[in-house]
């Protein structure tokens, strides 16, 4: 029990950090409109998806206390190296 608990709070923080991650990226655009919240949610999603995906496909040796550091510094060099690409264009 005390497991699933871990793992549930585990992935309600990977969601909260993708949330903030993306709304970071677009609050550095210079838009007078202010950004869209459905892009904010879409981006949001794929960030948490891959997030995700490095946290289930992770090494299993590694406990959920220690891996969540990890994905989210995996969420937020997402959020610069789109940061960097979206100034190109």
């Amino acid at each position: 029990m005390v497991k699933n608990t871990l793992k549930r709070i585990s992935l309600v923080v990977l969601g909260v950090t993708a949330i903030i991650c993306s709304r970071t990226l677009f609050l550095f655009i210079d838009d007078p409109e202010g950004p869209n919240l459905l892009i904010v949610v879409g981006l949001a999603l794929a960030i948490y998806l891959l997030s995700l995906g490095a946290y289930v496909f992770g090494p299993a040796k590694m406990k959920a206390l220690k891996i969540i550091p990890i994905v989210i510094g995996i969420q937020m060099l997402l959020t610069i190296v789109l940061s960097f690409c979206m100034k190109r264009f």
